[in-house]
């Protein structure tokens, strides 16, 4: 089950009288995305894969593809990783250990990522500004519950689901459009459901297991004294939905999403009488309040001041090495009617990389004659090893703003 967390975990969904540009559908949307020039020919990845006109993965993507960095050693996703499996090794009276998989390819269809878990077509999650596709088909996992239904459909009854995710999003301090994320899932044969002589009985059963699982779990991550409480939630692929909260360091953090599969997932798949339980949770956002990471951009460094800083599989308040001091640049244009904050945000990443600390809004006008909007972004640039010089900067701005100016359509100001 996961998530479909673009700014917080649970999906928003439309009001039912809200219009949507262009109706998010896939064959529409190829006519609004902004024509950007992504290299289609570098990556080994999409070899064999048929781009076409939706195709929206630029280079710095494409090149985190098989990074793997929750399969590194120590490394503190990879702490988090092994922490919930191992409490998922331990089974129970009622089940037996979870199955681990943690190196599908990041590359899925479309019906895996959204139509098999019923995330209904005009949600905004489809849009190419808000995912990467490599073709109307194809694309890569906004979730790790893109595996869930195939798993299903092999016979698999208690696993977990781990790997990158891809997302456009903004930037700043806590978003990136790489990071990792856990899936888990599991199926109650009959047997176990022994004395639930009904539906209601059985949802009731089910719910019990995960909450017990689940409160583990979080133990097993945060420490055993630890207050959490469950909020009932709404995910398309869950009925009912819950998040989990704990409360850390004076106050409430939602940790994951989860609920009972919903009944249609499973009769998709072959097992309509069946009834099951699924979890989805972000491995980075953990990492960073655990090891007290202050920025995202560092679980990608290789540094070895980063990395030294965690020889064991233990979690360790991070120390910081170094802090460079930002440079700050803005940058105004008008918008066209297609505009599309996620779009600037991925130009901007594609020519400034892992120097662009944060992107912010800082002013948006509205001409009163011409209807046109205005926006003004501050580019915050900060390199997490190096100082940076005014003429690198410079440059980097320039080619920002002759790239936003050349993909979005947009005017400069």
């Amino acid at each position: 089950m996961n998530l479909l967390r673009f700014r917080s975990m649970r999906i928003e969904m439309p009001a039912k009288n809200a219009t949507f540009s262009g109706q998010f559908q896939l064959r529409q949307t190829i006519m609004m995305a902004p024509k950007a020039r992504f290299n289609s020919n570098q990556s080994k990845a999409f070899e064999g894969i048929a781009k076409d006109g939706l195709f929206n993965v630029p280079q710095s993507i494409q090149d985190k593809i098989g990074r793997n960095i929750h399969l590194i050693p120590n490394h503190p996703v990879n702490t988090i990783k092994k922490r919930i499996e191992q409490h998922f090794q331990l089974g129970n009276q009622r089940t037996n250990r979870f199955e681990i998989f943690d190196r599908f390819s990041p590359i899925v269809s479309t019906h895996q990522c959204f139509d098999s878990l019923l995330v209904p077509p005009q949600h905004e999650s489809r849009l190419p500004q808000n995912s990467y596709y490599i073709n109307q088909n194809t694309m890569l996992r906004a979730h790790t519950s893109a595996h869930q239904t195939e798993l299903l459909e092999k016979g698999k009854k208690a696993f977990l689901v781990s790997g990158d995710v891809y997302r456009r999003d903004e930037i700043d301090a806590t978003h990136y459009p790489v990071f990792h994320q856990m899936e888990g899932v599991r199926v109650f044969d009959e047997e176990e459901l022994k004395g639930a002589n009904n539906r209601e009985q059985r949802v009731k059963l089910v719910e019990e297991d995960m909450k017990w699982w689940l409160e583990g779990a979080v133990r097993a991550i945060f420490g055993q004294n630890l207050q959490i409480r469950w909020v009932d939630a709404y995910f398309p692929f869950t009925e009912p939905s819950f998040e989990v909260e704990v409360f850390y360091n004076g106050k409430w953090l939602e940790v994951l999403g989860c609920g009972v599969v919903h009944q249609k997932i499973l009769k998709n798949v072959g097992l309509e009488d069946k009834v099951g339980w699924a979890f989805g949770i972000g491995l980075e956002r953990l990492a960073m309040v655990l090891f007290e990471i202050p920025d995202i951009r560092l679980f990608w460094t290789d540094d070895k001041r980063f990395h030294d800083q965690f020889p064991s599989d233990q979690i360790v308040k991070f120390k910081h090495y170094s802090k460079f001091p930002p440079c700050t640049k803005d940058i105004s244009f008008w918008t066209t009617p297609k505009y599309h904050s996620n779009d600037f945000y991925e130009v901007v990443r594609s020519i400034g990389g892992d120097l662009i600390e944060s992107v912010e809004l800082v002013d948006k006008f509205s001409h009163p004659k011409t209807n046109r909007d205005s926006h003004c972004y501050r580019i915050n640039f900060r390199s997490m090893d190096r100082n940076l010089t005014n003429e690198e900067i410079n440059q980097l701005q320039e080619g920002i703003r002759e790239q936003v100016a050349v993909q979005l359509g947009v005017e400069l100001r």
